[in-house]
């Protein structure tokens, strides 16, 4: 077996290569964390329980094309990626390394360009960087710049993405698919300005962790849709829990000009990558007022998609209520869409 695009573009050939090189050579024993979750979990981090707090750990590498794009570059890519998967655990960052590998031959403008923006992003939320690592490969062993970083944070009570139940509404936080329809435009060179295409890349961290916050024993699953889109969270959700996710196709908002390119280019929003959006699994009860404080705090796309049901005969399913009326299985993302997309 050779890799493949697909194996990276974190769908259902991405865990295939996960069990085979790492989950199915660790022993169980091993794959928690004392008194919390690590690979046992697969979320978007690590938490160890130190005292009456959670220490949340998350580790990834960025590497877009192209580097530069309309709404961010590959700095603030990073740096927003590693705060929401932070706050997707529930937890507040506290500090930020980082490791840049760079291409000899790289004009450095434009690494300087990525590194300012890298840490202009940290600075306005206030968390430090206290460590990191660089590299220079020859010229042609990598392609021009990669960025990996390890976020830190303190949480309280810890959202872990396995208490989903069925009752639980799901939110998103905003109009999804954004930047992954901004980078497939520009990796077949169609300019996105041009048809108002831009990426939605932003921390999260406020508003929503401060709004997250007053209902933590109420929210059951956090997660931002990267790599596979909203299908893959819902996918993985679904899947992990034994229960069936129905959504709703009028519900998810969708920008005009991200609906019309997908439909031209013959792609499902569902599996595009948002960069600058959370899906949100909570109490019923709950739901609507979460909602209308996001509305309050600016986010005024928030809606209620969707909900979380038993069923035996549909374990582990996502199913899509059409504009028409009709019912359609969303499957988890097995290909590659986009690669390099973040």
């Amino acid at each position: 077996m050779s890799v493949t695009l697909a194996h990276g573009a974190g769908g259902e050939k991405t865990l295939e290569l996960l069990n085979k090189l790492i989950l199915s050579k660790v022993p169980d024993i091993l794959k928690r964390t004392p008194e919390g979750a690590g690979i046992d979990v697969l979320d978007d981090g690590a938490c160890i329980k130190i005292g009456d707090k959670y220490l949340i750990v998350t580790v990834d590498a960025y590497t877009v094309n192209p580097i530069f794009f309309p709404g961010g570059d590959l700095g603030k890519l990073a740096a927003s990626g590693t705060i929401n998967d932070l706050v997707a655990m529930g937890a507040r960052p506290i500090a930020v390394l980082d490791s840049i590998i760079i291409e000899e031959g790289i004009d450095i403008d434009t690494v300087d360009k990525i590194t300012t923006s890298f840490i202009e992003v940290l600075t306005r939320e206030n968390i430090p960087i206290i460590g990191g690592d660089l590299k220079v490969m020859p010229r042609g062993q990598i392609d021009k710049i990669v960025m990996t970083t390890v976020g830190l944070g303190i949480a309280r009570r810890p959202v872990i993405d396995r208490e989903l139940r069925p009752g639980d509404k799901i939110i998103v936080t905003g109009s999804i698919a954004e930047h992954g329809a901004t980078i497939m435009a520009l990796q077949q060179g169609i300019n996105a300005e041009k048809y108002g295409l831009h990426s939605d890349c932003r921390p999260l961290l406020r508003p929503l962790l401060d709004i997250v916050e007053k209902y933590l024993d109420k929210v059951h699953a956090m997660r931002d849709p990267t790599r596979g889109g909203l299908a893959q969270v819902l996918n993985e959700w679904a899947r992990d829990t034994g229960t069936l996710i129905l959504i709703y196709e009028d519900k998810i908002p969708i920008r005009f000009e991200v609906k019309k390119f997908c439909e031209i280019v013959g792609i499902d929003p569902l599996y595009l990558a948002c960069e600058g959006v959370m899906t949100i699994a909570v109490d019923s009860e709950i739901a609507p007022i979460l909602v209308e404080e996001l509305h309050s705090a600016g986010m005024e796309d928030a809606a209620i998609i969707g909900e979380v049901r038993e069923s035996e005969k549909f374990r582990g399913t996502v199913v899509c209520k059409t504009v028409s009326g009709g019912l359609r299985i969303v499957e988890p993302l097995r290909g590659s869409l986009v690669p390099r997309i973040c």
